[in-house]
């Protein structure tokens, strides 16, 4: 059951989204927030110390079914490591570039360095996903489904390959987001990549 603080930091977030998804995160002001809430600035500022915070908040919870959805395709891996790593990417990259998602990101471009929000959305999601991923990882090597090496340096290299193609698109904003078989295209290509590298020895 829920507590009342519980409730009242929901009522926030709910209120906030409604207004981040009508104006926007440069115009949904705090102020416009506590209005629509009804209520004082303090309480406000007491569950979330910025707009910065509350906006990651309100679009993490956005994204946390699709993050649970892509985390569980790595959790039903059979014998055929490539067909999972090739389900986890597409997952993986259709989260990524989500609405939602890349709006979180493009907010840490413009105010990480000013905040501890890289820090707070960094615990939020890939601190999480990323144990998620070296433990199958740990366990396909255990099951000689790949040589091994070391579990972080192959998360980091499979992420980097998983979004090669599509990140300088996002990072200067000069061509829609991906469509599903762009996606589909570039997750083949990666794990392809990958499993050059990381393969199993025969």
């Amino acid at each position: 059951m829920r507590t009342k603080t519980e409730e009242k930091r929901q009522a926030i977030i709910d209120v906030a989204a409604a207004a981040f998804g009508e104006l926007g995160f440069e115009r949904a002001s705090m102020s416009e927030i506590c209005t629509r809430l009804g209520g004082s600035k303090a309480t406000l500022y007491n569950y979330f110390e910025s707009k910065e915070a509350l906006f990651l908040e309100v679009m993490f919870q956005a994204s946390e079914a699709e993050f649970q959805h892509t985390m569980l395709s790595l959790q039903t891996s059979g014998d055929d490591v490539s067909q999972t790593l090739r389900n986890f990417g597409k997952r993986f990259l259709g989260l990524l570039y989500s609405a939602d998602v890349m709006a979180v990101r493009r907010l840490l471009v413009a105010e990480g360095a000013r905040s501890n929000i890289g820090q707070r959305c960094w615990e939020m999601g890939p601190a999480r996903g990323n144990a998620i991923v070296v433990e199958f990882l740990q366990q396909s090597m255990q099951r000689k489904q790949l040589r091994h090496a070391d579990g972080e340096v192959m998360l980091h290299q499979l992420l980097a390959l998983l979004e090669s193609e599509l990140l300088p698109r996002f990072m200067f904003q000069h061509q829609p987001a991906p469509t599903a078989d762009e996606i589909a295209q570039c997750t083949d290509r990666a794990v392809d990549t990958f499993l050059r590298a990381y393969g199993p020895e025969h």
